[in-house]
């Protein structure tokens, strides 16, 4: 998808459920969602069908189904098939909201389809839909330092530091999303890489 589509679209935001995870690094696909919802004043409700939280907001004319996964990350292809089977969203129209090691903090990317990079909700969505030739939104969120396990930094709280950028960054990736929906990836890779 180059070029911007008149079909429905679905953005979905990655993290895991529960308070004890709601400010961690892996939830900021959750974040940037919320984001999103909130420019609208739009509240999310349970979508049954999916195990998902949903709302449908209109981006550049367009309906656009924002949601978030009620699974663990490890298990969001399942939910995520659920939501484009019923809202008849094809991959080329699903953007997916997710945190990325590769990027230093701050840092945003737009992409289609590639590798999951270790990334266990990329690779339980590509499972699910039958491909990696989806959109992403990819936020950096650094390294984990010294010798410290991936899994186990990307469950931990935000820095300080990190923590007084984090709503800039979380608004800025949500003008990346809304960019991308509005004008294409290449256009928007244009004006943000």
């Amino acid at each position: 998808m180059t070029q911007p589509s008149e079909s429905t679209a679905l953005v979905v935001g990655l993290g895991n459920p529960g308070p004890q995870y709601e400010r961690t690094r892996h939830n900021v696909g959750f974040m940037v969602v919320d984001a999103l919802a909130a420019r609208e004043r739009a509240r999310f409700t349970a979508h049954k069908k999916s195990g998902s939280d949903a709302v449908t907001l209109r981006i550049a004319g367009r309906q656009v189904i924002v949601a978030k996964p009620r699974s663990y990350m490890n298990l969001s292809g399942k939910p995520v098939a659920a939501l484009a089977r019923f809202f008849s969203v094809e991959p080329a129209n699903l953007v997916v909201v997710h945190d990325e090691l590769d990027l230093d903090f701050g840092t945003l990317r737009l992409k289609l389809g590639g590798g999951e990079g270790g990334h266990n909700g990329l690779r339980s969505i590509s499972s699910a839909i039958g491909t990696k030739d989806y959109l992403r939104a990819r936020v950096g969120i650094g390294r984990p330092p010294g010798r410290m396990d991936p899994a186990d930094y990307v469950l931990k709280p935000f820095s300080s530091v990190e923590r007084k950028e984090l709503d800039l960054v979380c608004e800025e990736a949500a003008d990346a999303v809304e960019l991308l929906l509005r004008v294409g990836l290449e256009a928007a890779q244009n004006q943000l890489h």
